[in-house]
């Protein structure tokens, strides 16, 4: 055993193994980079393309904010804002097919008066001649389908057959107020005032429904030919119209609010006695993109009202049992360049003498055509005589 255990002492140690061959790391080969615009790693080059693209973000970002949250709470203020504002004495009375009007009738005895407000403007015009006329009388006011707080009934006009007068327009108008006097119960024979628009709806009622009509008070009424003079349609349709649909738009998106929190828009309605709650009307009016764009219809299809007064004037004349009388301002409008006040006024005493010519016309003293919230006292002081004068007549009768 010894000598086996030697023998195992003098092998000799096994050789080491051969290093395995060295291995070279292949290279890798580096694709060429494409540019990210909006790489989530930073450069502190101020025109790298990340920069450039957070910028972008942001103003994207804004823009949202501007197109989205502004119509988006204005239109929110506008369903809160609506039945704290409409007055307390008026009513929304259906006239027939869902469609309902506002109307606020204010004192009592006959005969009854209903006014009926310019072009694109809401019964609040008539605020202060209404409470003075209603101390002798019942006075009443309505806001026509579109403005102010009637709201218009959306409907198919394709299957209308009872309505054959297009929307915004004089016959529409009629009927719908026609409609609203029988539901409203309102006595007649009516006083009917209008101004401006209201000027010719009151002539076709008059036409129409003689029998319920025994005055008209047509206060700065619209000359029929006034509209064929290139010069004023120039205006009415490339800057009035224009005007109002930009200020429609801006109430759409939800700056006119904002213009109105700041201040820099103000409402266009101001005279005396102007409550805190009429100019919180006029503002939520200004708005309401669905009142504006009313008033755009109103301003655009003036032709076609002037028409329909022209024909129904031929085809059925005016009673000789209606009176009428006009009251119009001795100042050219403010507004108007000096060449248009006097096209205005040379087809206005047209009209007058040709359609009128018994008629009592009354000049009220420096004012123009916005008499009726300017200087409503004027105003209500002829239409308190007319009605007393009415008054002894029936009583002598």
């Amino acid at each position: 055993m010894r000598g086996v255990s030697k023998r195992r002492q003098n092998v000799p140690p096994p050789l080491p193994a051969p290093p395995p061959p060295s291995l070279k790391p292949k290279p890798i080969e580096q694709k060429p980079s494409t540019p990210q615009i909006c790489s989530t790693e930073t450069n502190t080059d101020s025109f790298s393309p990340w920069r450039i693209c957070s910028r972008l973000i942001s103003i994207l970002k804004y823009l949202i904010l501007i197109l989205v949250i502004p119509p988006f709470l204005n239109y929110a203020s506008l369903q809160r804002e609506g039945p704290l504002l409409q007055p307390q004495e008026g009513q929304l009375i259906d006239v027939g097919l869902g469609q309902k009007l506002y109307l606020s009738c204010i004192g009592k005895g006959q005969p009854v008066v209903v006014f009926d407000a310019p072009t694109g403007m809401s019964s609040d015009v008539w605020l202060s001649i209404q409470k003075d006329v209603s101390l002798v009388t019942q006075a009443c006011i309505y806001d026509r389908a579109g403005l102010g707080f009637s709201k218009k009934a959306f409907q198919n006009e394709e299957t209308r057959p009872d309505k054959p007068w297009a929307q915004s327009t004089t016959g529409r108008m009629v009927d719908d107020l026609h409609g609203l006097v029988m539901e409203a119960k309102l006595q007649s024979p009516l006083i009917l005032v209008g101004s401006e628009l209201g000027t010719l709806n009151a002539r076709f009622y008059a036409h129409i429904h003689n029998w319920e009509v025994s005055d008209l008070v047509l206060i700065d009424p619209i000359p029929e030919e006034l509209f064929m003079e290139d010069v004023w349609l120039q205006y009415w349709y490339n800057e009035l119209i224009l005007h109002h649909q930009i200020r429609q738009f801006s109430a759409a998106i939800g700056l006119n609010r904002m213009l109105l929190i700041t201040g820099l828009l103000q409402p266009a309605m101001t005279g005396e006695n102007i409550s805190k709650e009429f100019v919180m009307r006029q503002k939520y009016l200004l708005s309401n993109p669905a009142h504006l764009s009313t008033a755009v219809d109103e301003h655009f299809f003036i032709n076609e009202s002037i028409s329909q007064v022209r024909d129904i004037s031929h085809f059925k004349p005016l009673s000789s049992t209606t009176s009428v009388t006009v009251i119009t301002g001795d100042h050219y409008d403010e507004q108007l360049p000096d060449s248009l006040n006097k096209v205005v006024f040379q087809f206005q005493q047209q009209f007058i003498a040709q359609n009128y010519p018994s008629v009592k016309w009354i000049r009220i003293k420096e004012t123009d055509r916005r008499m009726i919230y300017r200087k409503p006292s004027d105003v209500a002081k002829h239409l308190k005589k007319l009605i007393n004068k009415k008054r002894v007549k029936q009583e002598s009768q």
